[in-house]
């Protein structure tokens, strides 16, 4: 085979590798946690002989987490701009939640059952050290950024600092619900909703009533008032 025939070979090789180690790796990491599992451990899992395989095709662990999230919220990121696409800009507070949530339950629900991306996200996000990787990948997006500003719009009177509280709150529940549902599947243990879209509209209910709460001012707010 000569050169110029043997090139795409090799670069379709690789990729078909680097795509069995990203798979491996996700499971494994969900299942077990990031730190528990060594380089060693995702080439086994993805039938690689070299157990430097890792090493090779994506360099430190940090560089693997980058790679897993960035697969994913490339997807994610692409639903989203559809869906701000078909709001415009709407003045209900549910279209724009339901462009935060919707995309990440449809993904999921589009990977088949079962999936570890969403225990994979929270376990990095818990790691300090990982925890900027996920969120220069995953939430620092132009979707995200839009949304943020379009919850503002439709919440004039918010204060800023209660925005960027409940910006914090929606991040939480959205991480660690969808991480739950996603144990709870792997498990085959029962669930509140029936489905992902389900689940997606039971966190949009609940996050409506979260950005609409009243705002209670602080002791030295009302001190100031009277």
């Amino acid at each position: 085979m000569n050169d110029a025939v043997d090139k795409p070979v090799r670069a379709e090789r690789a990729h078909a590798t680097r795509e069995l180690i990203l798979a491996a790796a996700e499971r494994l990491f969900a299942e077990h946690g990031i730190l528990a599992v060594s380089n060693r451990q995702v080439s086994e899992a993805a039938g690689q002989g070299n157990n430097t395989a890792v090493g090779y095709h994506f360099g430190t662990k940090a560089d693997l987490v980058r790679a897993i999230a960035r697969k994913h919220s490339a997807a994610v990121e692409e639903l989203r701009q559809r869906r701000l696409a078909e709001i415009g800009e709407s003045a209900e507070l549910r279209d724009w939640l339901d462009c935060l949530v919707r995309p990440l339950a449809e993904h999921l629900a589009a990977l088949g059952s079962p999936t570890w991306y969403a225990r994979f996200a929270e376990q990095a996000m818990a790691d300090p050290t990982l925890r900027p990787i996920v969120v220069e990948e995953s939430l620092s997006s132009p979707s995200l950024a839009r949304i943020v500003d379009g919850l503002r719009q439709r919440l004039p009177d918010l204060p800023p600092e209660a925005v960027a509280e409940r910006s914090d709150m929606t991040r939480t529940l959205l991480v660690h619900l969808t991480a739950e549902r996603e144990r709870a599947l792997a498990e085959n243990t029962p669930t509140p909703r029936a489905g992902w879209s389900e689940a997606a509209t039971g966190l949009i209910d609940a996050l409506i009533g979260l950005w609409q709460a009243p705002v209670t001012a602080s002791p030295n707010e009302r001190k100031h008032r009277r």
